[in-house]
């Protein structure tokens, strides 16, 4: 039985609009954000822009229908303060770590813009589908003012399905991380057997939706005591119909146990083992996603 008093997190949501031929997944990310950003000491400006990332991350990969498939986000900078944002959602668990140059993020303003925080940079957005090996990748500049901006240009550029996406990050009343987000789509080419809508001069449906999500608010994504249906019904409830499916539960997850990390060593020849090995025989492995030291013996 749900406990509607309950703090509603670490969920993923979909639904349908049937009649406007568009889909979308709310999601809301609680103790699994903290402890995503527990694996390490972040400032402030890099927790909020790893957080919108989980969120970016588990909006699309909890559409994935394969249920080993991973969608990895990824983000490089030969300029700027972050040099490298990484993470991934597989299975409802989801992780991510940054690489920054701390001197360099102290020397600006505490609202640093994307441009200023990246330098030229750009983000890449991969779907492996592990039952039939296929791997799909599309990159965009770093564009707009925050990665939901760019998450938006990559699906309407690279897919080119027109696609509105939002995303809140902040606290709540006990300091703990909160973030939240919205993805709306159009149905694609081949679903519903639905046009490109690309080809068409006009598009009402797919604006009428869309005009609908821009109303959300940052705090309504990021509000634990609304529950995602009710968060959706408040956007969509004039509708006809809007169906909702089964939502999903989200979690911290790291795939660097002591077993695997053994099993990948094991891959290498004894003499390179004894290369990477220590003065105690020991080779350490360590896992930036969750700052996790793993020794293994040689």
């Amino acid at each position: 039985m749900t406990d509607h008093n309950a703090p509603d997190q670490d969920r993923a949501l979909g639904f349908t609009i049937p009649a406007r031929h568009a889909r979308g997944r709310t999601v809301r990310l609680g103790p699994a954000l903290d402890a995503v950003l527990a694996a390490h000491s972040y400032p402030p400006a890099i927790e909020k822009l790893l957080a919108e990332a989980l969120v970016l991350a588990a909006l699309m990969g909890s559409t994935l229908k394969d249920p080993a498939g991973q969608l990895t986000i990824q983000t490089r900078a030969d300029t700027g303060v972050v040099r490298l944002l990484v993470c991934d959602y597989r299975g409802g668990e989801l992780r991510g770590y940054v690489q920054y140059d701390a001197d360099a993020l102290a020397a600006l303003p505490g609202d640093a813009t994307l441009g200023q925080l990246f330098g030229e940079g750009y983000l890449a957005i991969t779907f492996d589908l592990a039952t039939s090996s296929e791997r799909y990748q599309g990159i965009v500049p770093l564009d707009g003012d925050s990665l939901a901006d760019a998450a938006q240009s990559y699906f309407v550029q690279s897919e080119q399905i027109p696609t509105l996406v939002r995303v809140g990050v902040g606290r709540d009343a006990d300091g703990a991380h909160v973030a939240g987000g919205l993805f709306l789509q159009h149905l694609p080419e081949g679903e519903d057997g639905r046009e490109r809508l690309h080809t068409r001069l006009d598009h009402p449906e797919w604006e009428h939706v869309a005009t609908l999500g821009r109303t959300v608010e940052p705090a309504e994504l990021t509000d634990a005591s609304l529950p995602l249906e009710t968060l959706v019904w408040r956007l969509f409830n004039e509708e006809a119909e809007v169906r909702v499916l089964t939502a999903a539960p989200l979690r911290r997850g790291c795939r660097c146990t002591p077993e695997h990390v053994a099993g990948v060593l094991a891959k290498f020849p004894a003499d390179e083992r004894a290369e990477m090995a220590g003065a105690d025989g020991m080779i350490r492995v360590d896992c930036a996603f969750c700052a996790t030291s793993f020794p293994v013996a040689a």
